[in-house]
């Protein structure tokens, strides 16, 4: 009986077909598409997308909030916990061991939703109280803080911020505690200061509603002053002499004369007195507090 010698496979033949062969993609787009993508491709950054949204609000495609939102979303994915963090001299924190009073008058105070609550060291964070929860004590005095403490969640502040949005969607979680690579507390962040990076500052009922140019005199020998104060006020407030020619506010000044827009935290010194960022966001500085030279008051 003679044989017939078999086909070797090879690259151009198939045996087999595909039982479930993926769907074709069609290219719908015309020549002419094709040869303006070709001559002028897309963005290859962030900065040359941000650029681009700057060219398409120019042209009305879209309107300035909204390019503000886009650059904020892309820039955040640059952005770490460590950039939009409360640094810890401006923590607000509870001690487990304070009186109610005490504890009621900081929740009064401050008018935060969340403390971080610390036994014995400041850096030693046990967990985080709701102020709605410490209403309990007073029903019920016979409860111990400790049992209302929910657990504190810690990253680290090289944490992007676009994952810790992610992750604060995820668990229902507001605030975390951002450490340091030494593993000491260097700040805490919420779901807020992150939304903040990209919408700007979030007001609530809380917030005041001053006009612009406000100064205030504070009970502690220090001044807070918002950021659109003209610096012409500024000089008769306090008998300075700060120039005004290239700028019109101490929030335009103070970025000028740093380079960039300072962040919650930084303090900048002009004619000897101290201007520290209590709130900023989205490249505006609302609020300073300003002390005067040789004061000792934070």
């Amino acid at each position: 009986m003679v044989g017939y010698p078999r086909k070797r496979p090879n690259s151009l033949t198939t045996f087999v077909s595909d039982p479930h062969p993926a769907p074709r993609t069609v290219d719908k787009r015309s020549l002419l598409q094709k040869l303006a993508e070709l001559l002028h491709p897309g963005p290859d950054s962030t900065e040359e997308l941000i650029a681009t949204l700057s060219e398409a609000e120019d042209r009305n495609l879209i309107n300035t909030e909204s390019r503000i939102m886009l650059e904020g979303v892309l820039r955040m994915a640059e952005r770490t916990a460590g950039d939009a963090m409360v640094p810890t001299p401006r923590m607000d924190l509870l001690d487990i061991h304070a009186p109610y009073s005490a504890l009621l008058h900081s929740v009064i105070d401050t008018a935060h939703s969340r403390f971080p609550v610390y036994e014995g060291e400041r850096d030693n964070i046990i967990g985080i109280l709701m102020a709605k929860d410490l209403l309990k004590l007073q029903r019920a005095p016979e409860l111990s803080l400790r049992a209302l403490l929910r657990p504190a969640v810690f990253i680290p502040e090289s944490k992007r911020l676009d994952d810790l949005l992610r992750d604060f969607r995820g668990n229902r979680n507001h605030l975390a505690i951002v450490i340091d690579e030494f593993g000491r507390v260097a700040g805490l962040i919420t779901i807020e200061d992150v939304l903040e990076e990209i919408v700007g500052e979030i007001e609530d009922e809380f917030d005041d509603e001053e006009e612009e140019g406000d100064i205030f005199a504070l009970a502690d020998g220090t001044w807070r002053i918002s950021g659109d104060t003209p610096i012409a006020r500024l000089n008769e407030e306090f008998g300075l002499q700060l120039s005004d020619a290239d700028v019109d506010t101490v929030a335009g000044l103070i970025a000028h004369e740093m380079g960039r827009v300072p962040r919650r935290g930084e303090f900048h010194s002009l004619q000897g007195w101290r201007f520290e960022v209590l709130h900023g966001r989205g490249g505006v500085v609302r609020w300073f507090k300003a002390r005067k030279p040789g004061s000792a008051s934070a």
